[in-house]
């Protein structure tokens, strides 16, 4: 990894600044795709500061980010899948003045690495129908797509996702994980 790179933990007090990340991205790429109520409804359902806060403390789930000289470019949010060998990759989100120079793949890497010193063989996640850019992304780091589902997160809306897996070569020595 670059030496102006750092990924870590998510710390109690990134929180606001991830907020903020999260909703420029939001109203940058996803507007055309959702549209603004649903931005909105998901924003406040699963970016609010107490929902994240208690997260940090859940076991089996990890917010980290990725600092590039010292500034908040990303982060990616991963947790223990409901089959056992697998990781959800839940959330995933770049600066959207940095997207195009690798940080995603930077982070991806990061996860394939913290799922296989888990003993995981297998990440996956859901990615709506229509973000052809993030689609291409994952497809470029080895994700296909395995399925696709219409989930339902109330108030009215719905996902409308594909879910992308990635079958992981164990580690030669299974190291003990996080």
């Amino acid at each position: 990894m670059r030496d102006d790179l750092q990924i870590g933990p998510l710390r109690a007090g990134e929180i606001d600044a991830l907020v903020a990340l999260t909703r420029d991205t939001w109203q940058h790429h996803y507007a055309s795709i959702i549209g603004q109520s649903q931005i909105d409804y998901m924003l406040a359902q699963r970016y609010a500061p107490p929902v994240i806060l208690a997260q940090l403390s859940q076991e089996g789930v990890w917010w980290d980010t990725l600092h590039c000289d010292g500034i908040l470019t990303g982060f990616v949010q991963y947790e223990l899948g409901a089959a056992p060998g697998e990781l959800k990759i839940d959330k995933l989100y770049i600066r959207y003045t940095e997207r195009g120079r690798g940080h995603g793949g930077i982070l991806l890497q990061h996860v394939e690495q913290e799922a296989r010193s888990l003993g995981c063989h297998r990440l996956y996640l859901q990615v709506n129908k229509n973000n052809a850019s993030a689609i291409g992304a994952y497809r470029k780091h080895g994700f296909e797509i395995t399925d696709s589902a219409v989930f339902d997160i109330g108030n009215g809306f719905v996902m409308d996702d594909h879910i992308m897996s990635k079958a992981l070569a164990p580690l030669p020595s299974m190291a003990a994980g996080r």
